[in-house]
């Protein structure tokens, strides 16, 4: 008889999880609450710095804000080559990952466990995921930004040429290089609390490099980092939200003028819903807000497809996505060094900035790719974080900035300034503004706006809690309530100290030491797949010969046995 094939799995590095009746796991990673903080090494240290940082930039915020403006120049001068090397790596890294033998292993805890949820529920999510408030706000903003003022090195010689420019560059910062970034720290996340059981931290992680020294001050200043670098990204989106809302109100004559005051004022409106939101907890305020986010989304995606040059944007997608494939090598390993100050002016402004910007967003994202993805196998999981989104992406940007470009270079004009400038704040409304029902779905982007700067207030908030509660995926309510909060105030004092400005360089800036934990994590990653992928062929060796010895020895059973009966 013929034995089935063993479960390929490698032993696991601590204690096997128990599972309860239905078979679900019971992870040993809730923490006991022994206290107020179940993890104070965590929680403590990373609410410190952020309320250092918040008290010296309401005390000094004109120093402050020179202060760190100084810092970036350094950081994109002396080290902007590392950031564009890097990024592109975890492209790469991401390819090999789907494309290697290391893509059959499962993420969980057996080879046979099936995806918690389906295949359209997850991509639906993975598409919830990638839209945030930087989606749209730049949807319109950046490709026109690109057209006012040619990228620095790249054909400019005619307007049609520009606006292709425009959008390969849009593309650049929205596509592949962005969601490798996440496949590193969700696939790594994912890996440790499906196949391993552990708690969802960053820390674990780097458990193949580290072992049980992650346990230790090492990973207490991990998982500081990630928090520090995800309320500085977070920050980061709700000052773009409200700054858009704000110029949105004033755009429909709701407001005369959306100044600072204003703008703070609406940030603490909106996080007063957000914290109402993330106190319901995930399956009510958030799933809630989740799903109205998505739809609305689609809905102006829909309507400015259909009231546009409809034919023309349908057939720039296509197109595009050629260019930006034809492209990539050239645009993901360009530095500029032989544009002088413009182009370096413009890695601050943009790539650097983007490159930064995901990088502080990704223990956030990665830790809610993470949670979805039971089940899934590498490859699965690279394929569908990292191509799905993307093309999502690609296609929100195909409408909304190719509708602006479309009017700029064969319409009436009007989103470019006479000056040669656009206004990024209001970009958006004045090319739904050009629209039938303009009015309408202006509104209808104020009301998507803010749903997202609540979506992402009170996700951010909930996943940074789980964080500095030690990995407790129920934290109490008392600190999600800190964290919503924290994160609202961020985001007004770095608007009080330097605008816009300020927000984005923070997020670059707090980026840099996490990049240096995701060079450990994509190593750490590497070196537990390559060995499970060794562990699972050796297993398979075995039960091969095993099962080669079986009938062998069944054959030469019967062979004696009619050898026997002849005889006889």
């Amino acid at each position: 008889m013929t034995s089935s094939p063993p479960t390929d799995r490698v032993a696991e590095m601590g204690d096997q999880p128990e599972r309860d009746g239905s078979g679900d796991l019971r992870p040993p990673q809730e923490p006991e609450h022994r206290g107020l903080l179940a993890a104070p090494r965590v929680f403590l240290p990373s609410a410190g710095i952020i309320l250092a940082l918040v008290v010296v930039a309401l005390v000094v915020p004109g120093p402050f804000g020179d202060f760190i403006t100084k810092v970036n120049n350094t950081v994109v001068q002396d080290i902007g080559w590392y950031y564009i090397a890097l990024v592109s790596s975890f492209v790469f890294f991401s390819l090999w990952l789907m494309a290697a033998p290391v893509g059959q292993v499962v993420l969980g805890r057996t080879d046979d466990e099936e995806p918690e949820f389906g295949l359209m529920s997850w991509f639906a999510m993975l598409f919830a995921a990638g839209m945030g408030i930087g989606l749209v706000y730049w949807g319109v903003a950046e490709p026109l930004n690109y057209l006012a003022s040619p990228v620095p090195g790249t054909d400019s010689s005619t307007i049609g040429a520009t606006a292709r420019t425009a959008m390969d560059i849009t593309f650049l910062h929205w596509g592949l290089h962005a969601w490798a970034i996440y496949v590193v720290v969700g696939l790594a996340i994912a890996y440790a609390v499906h196949r391993k059981g552990r708690p969802i931290s960053i820390r674990y992680a780097l458990e193949p490099l580290f072992g049980k020294r992650i346990l230790g001050v090492w990973g207490d200043v991990v998982d500081v980092i990630a928090i520090v670098g995800t309320l500085f990204g977070v920050a980061t989106s709700l000052g773009l939200g409200v700054s858009q809302v704000g110029s949105g109100l004033a755009f429909l004559g709701v407001l005369d003028e959306a100044t600072t005051p204003i703008l703070v004022v609406l940030i603490a409106v909106i996080t007063a819903f957000a914290l109402a939101s993330v106190l319901s907890g995930v399956d009510k305020g958030i799933k809630l807000l989740s799903n109205i986010n998505l739809v609305v989304a689609a809905l102006l995606l829909a309507a400015v497809l259909v009231l546009g040059p409809t034919v023309f944007l349908l057939s720039d997608f296509v197109t595009q996505i050629g260019s930006y494939l034809q492209n990539f090598f050239q645009m993901a390993f360009n530095v500029r060094p032989f544009t002088g100050d413009a182009g370096a002016s413009f890695l601050s402004s943009w790539t650097t900035y983007y490159w930064g910007w995901w990088i502080s967003w990704a223990p956030f994202v990665g830790v809610f790719i993470a949670r979805i993805s039971r089940g899934r196998t590498v490859r699965e999981f690279v394929a569908g974080v990292l191509l799905v989104p993307t093309l999502v992406t690609f296609l929100w940007f195909s409408v909304l900035g190719g509708s602006a470009l479309y009017r700029e270079v064969y319409g009436q004009g009007g989103l470019i300034s006479a000056d040669g400038t656009v206004n990024s704040n209001t970009a958006l409304f004045e090319m739904l503004d050009k629209l039938p029902a303009g009015t309408v779905l202006s509104v209808v982007a104020i009301v998507l706006i803010v749903v997202f700067f609540v979506t992402s207030s009170d996700s951010g908030s909930f996943v940074v809690d789980m964080l500095s509660e030690g990995g407790n995926t129920n934290p109490p309510r008392w600190s999600r309530a800190f964290w919503a909060t924290m994160e609202g105030l961020v985001a007004a004092v770095l608007l009080l100290a330097g605008g816009l400005g300020a927000l984005q360089t923070m997020s670059i800036l707090v980026a840099v030491p996490f990049s240096i934990v995701m060079i450990l994590m994509m190593i750490a990653l590497a070196k537990a797949l390559l060995g499970e992928h060794k562990a699972i062929e050796r297993r398979k060796r075995r039960w091969l010969a095993r099962e080669v010895a079986n009938e062998i020895h069944e054959d030469d059973s019967i062979n004696l046995s009619a050898t026997t009966t002849e005889k006889r």
